[in-house]
C-alpha cells in the first residue's frame, strides 16, 4: 500500500546514484547479489542477537533492492534479472523472520512459522496471479515498469520493510507484531484470491 506513495519520493535519488553506478559497468544482476548478499547477512545478525546490524544491514539491502532495478533501466532489462531479483526478495522475506526464530525459537518460534506461513501463501497468490496476467496478456504501471505484473495489496514491500524495522528496534514484540503482519498479509492474500475471481473467472 505505501509502495505507491513511496516510488515517486525514492526514484529520483535511486536513478541519480543508479546512473552513477551503471557508467561504472556494474550490473543490474551484480547489485541484485550484492544486496542479496547483505540481505542474508543481516538475517544472521539477528540470528546472533545484533539488531542494531541487523537493521542497519537491512536498510542497505532494501537500498541495493532499489538500485537494481534504476540500473536495469538505463542498462537494460532482461527476464534473468527480473527472475533474480522477485526469487531473491522472496529469500529475504523469510530469512528475516527465521533470523528472529533462530534468536529466540521458544519465544518467536510460533510467531515465526505463522509469519513465514502467511508469507508462503502470499507469495503464491502474487506469483500465479502474474502468470495468469501475462497469459492474458494485462499491463499494469500501478508500481512502475516491473518484469512481473504486480499486484498491489495492504501487505507490500514498503509494509514489510516497516515490520522488519520494528523487529530490530522491538526485539521483544516480535511475536505480537509478527501474528499482526501475518494477518495482515493473509487479508493481502485473501483479497488477490478475490481479484483473481473477477478477472479470470
Amino acid at each position: 500500500m505505501l509502495d505507491g506513495w513511496a516510488r515517486p519520493r525514492l526514484d529520483p535519488w535511486l536513478d541519480a546514484i543508479a546512473a552513477r553506478i551503471a557508467s561504472a559497468g556494474v550490473t543490474a544482476n551484480a547489485v541484485t547479489y550484492s544486496a542479496f548478499a547483505v540481505g542474508m547477512g543481516a538475517a544472521t545478525a539477528i540470528a546472533f542477537g545484533w539488531f542494531w546490524l541487523g537493521l542497519l544491514l537491512i536498510g542497505i539491502s532494501r537500498v541495493g533492492d532499489g538500485l537494481d532495478g534504476a540500473v536495469a533501466r538505463i542498462n537494460g532489462k532482461t527476464d534473468l534479472g527480473g527472475y533474480l531479483d522477485i526469487v531473491l526478495d522472496f529469500v529475504f522475506y523469510g530469512a528475516i523472520p527465521l533470523g528472529f526464530v533462530i534468536y529466540d525459537p521458544q519465544a518467536n518460534g510460533l510467531a515465526g512459522a505463522a509469519l513465514l506461513f502467511a508469507f508462503y501463501a502470499n507469495g503464491a497468490s502474487f506469483l500465479a496471479y502474474a502468470v495468469m496476467a501475462e497469459k492474458r496478456k494485462l499491463i499494469t504501471a500501478a508500481r512502475g515498469q516491473k518484469s512481473l505484473f504486480f499486484t498491489t495489496g495492504l501487505a507490500e514491500a514498503s509494509e514489510t520493510i516497516a515490520v522488519f524495522v520494528t523487529f530490530c528496534l522491538f526485539p521483544a514484540w516480535f511475536a505480537p507484531i509478527a501474528w499482526g503482519f501475518a494477518a495482515l498479509t493473509l487479508y493481502t492474500t485473501l483479497s488477490r484470491i478475490v481479484l483473481a475471481r473477477r478477472t479470470f473467472a
